[in-house]
């Protein structure tokens, strides 16, 4: 019999947790688009600002429509994503 899980839940550093299912995308927030994303997020109350008071190196969308902002490279994030996926 399957081993029954609860939601897979990804590290986006310093403690903060999401849910790895509703990752639509991550994306580095240097560009402009991605600016103005941001800003437009926060203007509807969809930001979620999960830096911890450091440098945003990334922005992740949910397909809640929410932005949230983390301080760890999109990278690495990647990566916490995949490493998760191939261990099912």
């Amino acid at each position: 019999m399957a081993e029954e899980r609860g939601p897979r839940l990804l590290n986006i550093g310093y403690g903060n947790l999401v849910l790895a299912s509703r990752v639509v995308a991550i994306v580095s927030p240097q560009s402009a688009p991605m600016k103005r994303l941001r800003e437009e997020a926060a203007a509807r109350g969809k930001l979620l600002d999960a830096t911890q008071g450091r440098r945003t190196r990334s922005i992740l969308v949910t397909d809640a429509d929410q932005v949230i902002l983390s301080a760890i490279h999109p990278e690495t994030i990647a990566s916490r994503l995949t490493a998760e996926e191939d261990g099912d």
